[in-house]
Formats: C-alpha cells, sequence, structure tokens
C-alpha cells in the first residue's frame, strides 16, 4: 500500500486515505470537493485519481474507488460486476451474468444487465457494456451482497437468478441458454423456494416456462414443485416459448402448461450437457 500511495500528491494521497478509512465504494464529485475545500482543487485531483486507476467514472459525477489494498490494477473478469453493480442504486446484477456466476452456464455474457427501479440508458464502463432493466417493484427483490475482492456487489440469488431467467429469456441467452440454466441450476436451489419465488413474480407466462422447464430438462425435481405452478395458472392461459412463429419439427402446444413451445427438443437440448434421454421428459 504504501508503495502505490508513494505516487500520489497530497492531495490526491489526502482523498484516498480519506476514502479507505471510510471503507468508501463509490463517491461523487461533490463528496471529494467536500474533502479538499474547494471545487478547483479537486477538480484536478479527480483527473489524476482517474489516470492513474484510482477511481473508475460510473456515471453522474460518480466514481468506483479502487482502494489502497488492490492497489490501481484491473481486477478482472468479476471487475466488470462490481463496475456494473455501482453505476445506479438501488440496483441488481441478474440474468445471464447472474447465471453465470453462479455457475449454472459456463457461457459467459458481453453484457452485463442491470435490474433497476427506474430506466436508464445503456452504457459502455471500461469496455464492458452495462445494459439497465425498469422491474416493476413486485419483481424487485430476491438479492444479496457477494463480496467480490473485498468488495460488496448486489447479485440476484440462486433462486432469483433461475427464476428472472425463466421470466426474461431474451436477458438470458434465449431458450436454448435458459433450458441450460434451468437444468443446471435446479439442482442447487431449494424447490419450495423456488415455487415461492415464482408464485411471488405473479407472471403466469414464467409460471408456464417453468413449469414445463421443469418436467423436460429439470431433473429429479420433486413433483409438488411443478404441481403448485400448475395449480396457479388459469386454464385458459396460452403463452410461447421459443421463435415467434412455429414451424412443422417444433415440440409445439404443450396442454399442460398451455404453452405453445416454438423450438425442437435438439434446439432446447443444443447447450444442456449430454445426459441419457430417460433424464428428459418428453413431449
Amino acid at each position: 500500500m504504501q508503495t502505490n500511495l508513494l505516487t500520489l500528491g497530497p492531495h490526491e494521497a489526502k482523498v484516498v486515505l480519506s476514502l479507505r478509512e471510510q471503507s468508501r465504494e463509490t463517491v461523487s464529485a461533490a463528496e471529494i470537493i467536500g474533502i479538499l475545500g474547494s471545487e478547483p482543487a479537486a477538480r484536478p485531483v479527480i483527473r489524476n485519481l482517474l489516470k492513474k486507476g484510482w477511481l473508475t467514472r460510473l456515471v453522474g459525477g460518480r466514481y468506483m474507488f479502487l482502494p489502497p489494498e488492490h492497489g490501481p490494477e484491473n481486477l478482472g473478469e468479476n471487475n466488470r460486476l462490481a463496475l456494473a453493480a455501482a453505476v445506479i442504486e438501488p440496483s441488481y446484477i441478474s440474468w445471464w451474468a447472474a447465471a453465470a456466476f453462479h455457475g449454472f452456464t459456463t457461457q459467459r455474457p458481453m453484457a452485463i444487465t442491470v435490474a433497476a427501479l427506474r430506466q436508464a440508458p445503456a452504457r459502455t464502463i471500461e469496455e464492458t457494456e452495462i445494459r439497465f432493466v425498469k422491474l416493476a417493484e413486485r419483481k424487485f427483490f430476491g438479492f444479496t451482497d457477494y463480496m467480490i475482492y473485498g468488495r460488496k456487489v448486489a447479485i440476484s440469488t440462486p433462486v432469483k437468478t433461475l427464476v428472472d431467467c425463466v421470466d426474461r429469456p431474451d436477458l438470458a441467452g434465449g431458450p436454448a441458454e435458459v433450458t441450460r440454466i434451468v437444468y443446471g441450476g435446479v439442482r442447487e436451489v431449494d424447490g419450495a423456494e423456488l415455487a415461492d419465488t415464482a408464485l411471488k413474480m405473479e407472471s403466469t407466462a414464467l409460471l408456464q416456462r417453468l413449469g414445463f422447464l421443469l418436467e423436460f430438462a429439470g431433473k429429479n425435481v420433486p413433483a409438488e414443485v411443478p404441481g403448485r405452478l400448475k395449480a396457479a395458472i388459469p386454464r385458459s392461459a396460452r403463452s410461447v416459448f421459443g421463435a415467434p412463429t412455429r414451424r412443422s419439427d417444433h415440440i409445439g402446444y404443450v396442454a399442460k402448461w398451455g404453452l405453445f413451445v416454438n423450438a425442437t427438443k435438439a434446439d432446447l437440448l443444443a447447450d444442456v450437457p449430454r445426459f441419457p434421454d430417460s433424464e428428459v421428459s418428453s413431449c
């Protein structure tokens, strides 16, 4: 830490040490001005700390602070998650990036999608594309802080990640990747909690897709879990999973779930590790 601090001028060191003592993860330009007592003194300090890697620009005069114990260095793949989570508060990382974080898939999305209560334009920070999705308040739950390189990062829990991905396949790599996520994730979550979380979302289409996928590729899911989902779906409800239009070789209408599956069995299992056909429910 001492070696890193030797690269800083007195005002820069004052800001860094002050932020470190406060255990700050983000800071605003106004707060740095407050530390130094004047805007003319603060502006060059902010520019220099950005150049030297102690600060990373987020949005609207806000910056992420890289603490001295890490030094001004690239923190690698997971630093992308810390950057994305710090842009808007409150927010949390979910969908495809969260599925990769929890080990439900080996795919690494190019962009990170962040759930928030207000809409914000996509932006690129340190060559990472960050997209923001405004959620209804009823869906804004099920996340917790994970420590990544000593920094708290809000990410959806394993069970909420699985549910979010089924709720928005377009944000999780599409139908085949969502099938892979369900296959990889359902063994890591509690069945009762999965049903509770899905029902709390208040989305019939989500229940239909999740029920179908649990039976199609869930492997050893207790029968009461899809049973609870089925009981909450109105008989007249119809929805689509897969392509917008149907082909003759698609799975087609699955009456139990009121779901038009516009994809072939091979399509949906394309990203699922090979396992015996007996482990995959037929449709």
